[in-house]
């Protein structure tokens, strides 16, 4: 009974795939339109992704800046270098003496012979903190600042992440906007198909009629619109991969050339394995939900005369 039972699904898919290879042209713009529209939310998320993923890089880079005080001394500054590598969270730390931050600035601002008028050093000591792993976030390298500027000797602690924050704001209110989209995009989804399984019960009328008069059910006369509806969300979602693999390789050199300005190594991603599996499985629910829907309601309004 089993045997039977799948026996006649693959009948009917077999058959639904048929049919749909019958109109090519009407099945490749269903599917290109399809495509599209889960195109855009799936773009979307691969978009968002990649910069969470950069921002992670950028987080990982983070570092403190302790400026120390004009008059700590080269041994007091090496011995407050020793205390914070011992501090937990830090990594290692790089000191940089006024002498060196001096002759770093000449090389860097241009203005070198400007420089030599002065009568004495301007710049002070700085210990450059770069944190652990574990604390390479906004949170945990704001609560290491609080900890190390409270050392006498430092006169001012600075922290740039504050940028990051902004970016991870920003970035949870597009994955929201994702959702949004995603969820009125896959409406149309739903609408697309069923108008097309509408089309397919109304041209089919005659056919139907007979199948109820000679005892066929609504669950029998269902079944290939359903099969149909789903395949059409199946190769919907499949053309969404596909234009994301080009929209990616066309943009993947010019990512590359920007990322080399920075000096990053930075590769754009698509979707994951898991992904790619969520957005064909979406695509064929989509279709079936979608075919469902329209099927139902038609059936029931088509009776033999």
């Amino acid at each position: 009974m089993i045997k039977n039972y799948f026996l006649r699904h693959a009948q009917v898919f077999f058959y639904s795939l048929g049919q749909l290879t019958r109109t090519p042209v009407a099945t490749l713009l269903t599917m290109a339109v399809i495509g599209i529209t889960l195109a855009l939310p799936a773009g979307l998320y691969v978009a968002i992704d990649n910069i969470q993923r950069l921002a992670r890089g950028w987080e990982d880079n983070g570092q403190i800046s302790l400026f120390l005080k004009q008059d700590v001394s080269v041994a007091a500054a090496e011995k407050l270098s020793n205390k914070i590598r011992r501090t937990p969270g830090v990594a290692w730390v790089d000191y940089i003496s006024r002498e060196a931050a001096l002759a770093e600035f000449k090389r860097l601002s241009g203005f070198g012979e400007a420089l030599k008028a002065l009568d004495s050093n301007p710049l002070p000591a700085v210990l450059i903190v770069h944190p652990s792993p574990a604390y390479a976030n906004p949170d945990a390298l704001q609560t290491l600042l609080k900890e190390l500027r409270h050392y006498n000797e430092v006169d001012i602690a600075q922290l740039d992440l504050e940028w990051v924050r902004r970016l991870h704001a920003m970035l949870d209110l597009a994955q929201q906007s994702v959702f949004i989209l995603a969820a009125g995009l896959g409406l149309a989804v739903l609408l697309i198909i069923g108008n097309t399984i509408r089309l397919a019960v109304l041209n089919r009328r005659d056919e139907i009629e007979i199948t109820k008069l000679i005892g066929g059910t609504n669950a029998f006369i269902r079944r290939p619109f359903l099969y149909a509806g789903t395949l059409q969300g199946l190769l919907g979602a499949i053309f969404a991969w596909l234009l994301l693999a080009l929209a990616l390789l066309l943009l993947s050199t010019p990512i590359q050339n920007l990322a080399s300005l920075y000096g990053s190594q930075f590769e754009a991603e698509s979707l994951s394995f898991l992904a790619t599996l969520a957005l064909i499985g979406i695509g064929g629910l989509l279709g079936w939900l979608g075919s469902r829907l329209a099927v139902g309601r038609h059936l029931r309004a088509i009776e033999p005369r």
